[in-house]
């Protein structure tokens, strides 16, 4: 009965719960099969799960618990508080990239949306052309995704002056609240309602058949099984996973060329399952003596993360807490967003300010490779000194819209468990230093506005208090000099932290097909952000969870025709 409280829906049940036979009898016809396999339970897993169950069973693989019962994952209030949780059944499993940059991933039913900062907006249409999909079934799939658990936001004070001031600098003109992406300033939808709770992509499996879906939390997939015959293309065959008693299971396709084995670990979780399983640059798995099963150098290639810079803008007064509303979307390369009051509450006075704060690693006044375990500790007891005032305010981030830069994810060891090493080179590439500047001069057109300075009311002596109180607190002003382009390039690279928008990996024509399926093997598709070689729209979630649908329809469509009914 717990269980079906916390769960919330009937075909979602532990791992350990899990036998691949009905009897004990050996015989082979006994075993349950499944027609997908679809591996890990995140933004595009769960649509693509609800999607497929209309037709043909489906076996759903979540590394995580749910979220329906954990109020981090549930209430906007607590959104930096679940990413600060650091502890081994959290919601958000944290990492640091070679750069120094700490970063999170999700480990959770629902995935990215259980964590993230809820803002929903769609792609542009280019994004769509350049992917190569289909624009009539993009834009029912999107819709889909909106009737489910996308809301229009209640525009917080702060958003409401950020807005204002974004216009009265030229990021123009004002398009009003729409999920569309368009140049000038709008509002998005967010996946918190009015009550700033949250509907992540788990809510998406209510419209799953419930009679051909299984949904196993704490499902651990340590590495899809190949048919490897001589002479044939290795064939997916199912899966080994552990369960949260750390027993192992294995789970199988059904005997039918049409099923598969899908990855939807995410941009990190994916190459790293797809090395597991034998499928890599042949060096790193002769390193680890993972077995070969296909030798493919491109896998893990290609690893972006946009870059995020923010300034912190002092206020008087206490301001509401608002995540990101409000979006402008500049001709530069450049998205500039807001968030506001999360250094108020007395839970985060001590421990947190919001997107920025020591404990999410979101130090941005150090350096990123000085950002070390000890420093954030001094960072801390540092913070616990400094009256609350310090942390009244906001912030204005500044994101770089399509990186040039890129990098790479290697396996460290053979332990699912363990996070891979990733490297982005953030501003490895010129042009993205060169946007960077211009998007922290526009941040600070935007805070000198006086639709800004009016809003914050704050006067000279406090922003000099002020300024001197968060120098002690480390939180990141923005800089003295803003026509000096040296010094707002060293600003950019020793501030820069991430927006979590993550990408690549398993890139289209290197990794996979433009399908999805893995070049060179049969039954293996992968339907997730790894494939992307951009992140869509101003904030990728959007995308992300219409792709699972999209995906999922299309796969029908081609195996069913007409009698697909999606």
């Amino acid at each position: 009965a717990r269980d079906f409280y916390e769960f919330r829906y009937p075909f979602i049940k532990r791992a350990s719960s899990f036998s691949s036979s009905s009897s004990f009898s050996s015989s082979s016809n006994d075993e349950v099969t499944y027609d997908y396999i679809i591996v890990g339970g995140g933004t595009a897993g769960c649509p693509l799960a609800a999607t497929l169950s209309q037709n043909f069973s489906v076996l759903l693989l979540e590394r995580g618990g749910v979220p329906f019962s954990n109020a981090n994952v549930s209430f906007l209030r607590n959104f930096h508080i679940a990413l600060a949780d650091i502890s081994p059944t959290s919601a958000s499993q944290p990492f640091v990239s070679t750069d120094g940059v700490i970063n999170a991933r999700a480990r959770v039913l629902g995935g990215g949306t259980c964590i993230n900062a809820g803002f929903y907006t769609r792609a542009n249409s280019d994004f769509i052309r350049r992917v190569g999909w289909d624009a009539r079934l993009v834009n029912e799939s999107y819709p889909w995704v909106e009737k489910q658990i996308v809301h229009q936001p209640k525009l917080a004070p702060w958003q409401d002056a950020f807005k204002d001031s974004l216009l009265d600098v030229g990021v123009s003109p004002y398009n009003g609240f729409t999920y569309d992406h368009i140049y000038g300033t709008k509002v998005g939808g967010t996946i918190f309602d009015r009550f700033g709770r949250r509907h992540t992509a788990a809510e998406l499996l209510a419209s799953a058949n419930p009679k051909m879906l299984t949904v196993l939390v704490y499902a651990t997939v340590q590495k899809v099984l190949f048919d490897k015959s001589a002479g044939k293309r290795p064939k997916a065959m199912g899966v080994m996973f552990k369960d949260e008693n750390g027993n192992q299971h294995q789970a199988f396709l059904t005997n039918n060329r049409r099923s598969e084995v899908i990855l939807s670990c995410g941009a990190i979780g994916t190459p790293q399952l797809l090395m597991l399983s034998g499928i890599g640059p042949k060096a790193e798995l002769q390193r680890l003596n993972i077995s070969m099963v296909l030798h493919n150098e491109l896998v893990g290639k290609g690893m972006a993360d946009n870059p995020m810079n923010s300034v912190f803008v002092p206020m008087t007064r206490s301001v509401e807490q608002s995540l990101i509303q409000t979006v402008g979307i500049t001709k530069m390369g450049v998205y500039i967003e807001a968030s506001s009051g999360f250094g108020q509450s007395q839970d985060s006075i001590h421990c947190h300010h919001g997107l920025l704060s020591a404990e999410i690693g979101q130090l941005s006044t150090v350096p990123p490779k000085q950002r070390t375990r000890q420093t954030i500790e001094e960072f801390i007891k540092r913070k616990r000194d400094l009256p609350r005032e310090a942390f009244k305010g906001g912030f204005i981030l500044e994101k770089i819209a399509m990186p040039l830069s890129t990098g790479h994810l290697n396996l460290i060891n053979t332990n699912i468990d363990n996070n891979p090493s990733v490297t982005f080179n953030y501003f490895g590439h010129p042009r993205d230093l060169r946007r960077c500047v211009n998007g922290i001069r526009m941040a600070a057109k935007v805070i000198q506005s006086d639709r800004f300075t009016n809003f914050t009311k704050c006067d000279k002596p406090t922003v000099e208090k002020l300024l001197n109180m968060s120098v002690k607190a480390n939180i990141n002003l923005i800089p003295k000099h803003t026509n000096d382009t040296k010094s707002l390039e060293q600003f950019c690279k020793d501030t820069v932290i991430t927006i979590w928008h993550y990408h690549g990996g398993c890139h289209v024509g290197k990794v996979v097909d433009p399908n999805h399926k893995v070049l060179g093997t049969r039954r293996l598709r992968i339907v997730d952000g790894s494939t992307f070689s951009e992140s869509p729209g101003t904030n990728p979630q959007g995308t992300v969870l219409m792709m699972g649908r999209y995906m999922g329809v299309k796969i029908l469509r081609r195996r069913l025709g007409k009698a697909a009914g999606v």
